[in-house]
């Protein structure tokens, strides 16, 4: 089943936080390897209706679609189940909820929260949409996140460079690793490593990856057409856009 849909998450990453919605659609597609071919087939329109339907999130028994959806104003987060492709709304509040992520034990997603104040930082939720809670109290602007442990996760914050944070949640540790990155965080199989972007001397961007326990980034590849999105297979491959 996560072979079926993990091509969503590819094409269809993330906008920008709390930039101008552009009118966007979450697809599904079938995914098949012919050799060292990757085969995309039976693409569908998932959403199909006008406005904002973006940044696509998997639940761990990849039953479910977690996205965004923007309605009278702002944002919440909806689900979808692939098997009937039903959507359903999850949160309903005031405030804009993006990139939505379920938390590692299974109970909870995060996101990324626009407060009132248009501060950014990041948030959770039970799985029905309630109980609001602050993960991170003191950092922000945050703009995207990937968890590594129940306690840590690395996250995007928002500058002049946009830097790479690993932080706790209880935010003892909060250290940038990286500057100048992309947009898009995501994290190997297993769990042991992170895979990121960042622009290179040359204003390039390249792929890079490094060991969540410890140790510097490293170079992997250019990437194709200066796309900062990626996503990992279960067999570790990296997918990206051209």
């Amino acid at each position: 089943m996560r072979r079926a849909w993990i091509i969503a998450a590819a094409v269809c990453l993330a906008a920008p936080v709390a930039a101008q919605s552009p009118d966007t659609d979450v697809y599904v597609a079938a995914l098949s390897w012919r050799g060292d071919s990757l085969i995309v087939s039976g693409a569908r329109n998932a959403t199909s209706r006008a406005g904002y339907d973006n940044q696509p999130s998997f639940t761990p028994d990849s039953r479910t679609l977690l996205y965004t959806v923007q309605a009278d104003g702002q944002t919440d987060i909806w689900a979808m189940d692939l098997g009937g492709m039903a959507p359903r709304r999850v949160t309903s509040t005031p405030e804009s909820e993006y990139s939505a992520t379920v938390m590692p034990v299974g109970r909870r997603f995060s996101v990324i929260r626009v407060e009132r104040d248009s501060t950014q930082r990041l948030w959770s939720f039970a799985m029905n949409g309630r109980d609001p809670r602050l993960v991170l109290t003191r950092q922000r602007p945050v703009g995207y996140h990937t968890w590594i442990t129940p306690s840590s996760l690395a996250t995007y914050v928002l500058g002049t460079p946009s830097t790479l944070h690993l932080v706790s949640t209880d935010e003892h540790r909060d250290t940038v690793v990286a500057h100048d990155i992309g947009r898009a965080l995501a994290m190997s199989p297993g769990g042991k490593g992170l895979f990121f972007t960042q622009r290179d001397s040359a204003r390039r961007l390249v792929l890079m990856s490094m060991r969540t326990g410890g140790g510097h980034p490293l170079p992997l590849a250019v990437m194709p057409a200066d796309n900062e999105f990626i996503a990992v297979m279960p067999n570790g491959r990296v997918l990206s856009a051209s």
